[in-house]
């Protein structure tokens, strides 16, 4: 079963906006598209080509490249998931990684990059059935999405997840500078002055500090099924 509308997911970093959005996209066989990984994957090219240092970047060396910058979504038949494609190179394991969450704020805050990829979003919800999760979907990208959820948790919560994800992986991480790091983000995602994360006014709040993944996507199901007898 495919769904008639579009779905915009937006919420804080780290609140479960990707697991949503794969839980969704997987029951209802839409497509699901992780605007995040758009962002980290212009930061990996900005880290590669010596763009960023200090957290600050060369601006004008980047608008240089940008249109030389191509992303693309294939699908994993053997994990069911899509991956991201840089440059015709699998980068969707890189992305993830603490380095890129270091950056990614200061390169999303970008008004060309984000010109860049909400154009590219756009052209992806024409043709429907998209669930799509960001900061941006339901004011900017998808500002007539038939459902549209804004999720968050608490910060500490957040931090741990994203903390114990890190640790299975590898990443040698402390539970301090991933928390630090969230809350940098945060708070570059709510002020900065192009399309911040703000809560849609026909968005419906969810805070998942204490509620089960079960549980939510149960609360998730009744919300679609609603949208569907209307």
């Amino acid at each position: 079963m495919s769904l008639p509308f579009n779905i915009a997911i937006d919420g804080h970093s780290s609140c479960g906006k990707s697991t949503i959005s794969k839980a969704v996209a997987s029951k209802y066989s839409m497509r699901y598209i992780d605007t995040g990984a758009m962002y980290r994957a212009v930061t990996l090219f900005c880290m590669e080509n010596n763009m960023i240092s200090n957290k600050e970047v060369k601006l004008n060396l980047l608008l240089s490249e940008i249109d030389n910058i191509t992303i693309n979504f294939v699908f994993n038949a053997e994990t069911k998931l899509s991956e991201t494609i840089l440059n015709g190179k699998n980068v969707e394991q890189i992305i993830r990684g603490f380095k890129v969450s270091d950056n990614v704020s200061v390169v999303a805050q970008i008004q060309q990059v984000r010109e860049k990829l909400i154009t590219l979003q756009q052209e992806i919800g024409r043709q429907g059935n998209v669930v799509m999760d960001g900061r941006d979907i339901g004011t900017k990208v998808f500002p007539d999405a038939k459902l549209k959820l804004f999720v968050t948790a608490d910060a500490v919560i957040r931090a741990q997840r994203r903390y114990d994800e890190l640790n299975k992986k590898g990443e040698k991480v402390t539970f301090e500078q991933v928390l630090d790091n969230l809350t940098l983000r945060d708070d570059h995602d709510t002020t900065r002055k192009i399309n911040p994360l703000i809560q849609a006014d026909d968005a419906i709040l969810i805070n998942n500090s204490n509620l089960s993944i079960e549980k939510q996507n149960i609360l998730i199901d009744d919300l679609i099924t609603n949208i569907l007898g209307k």
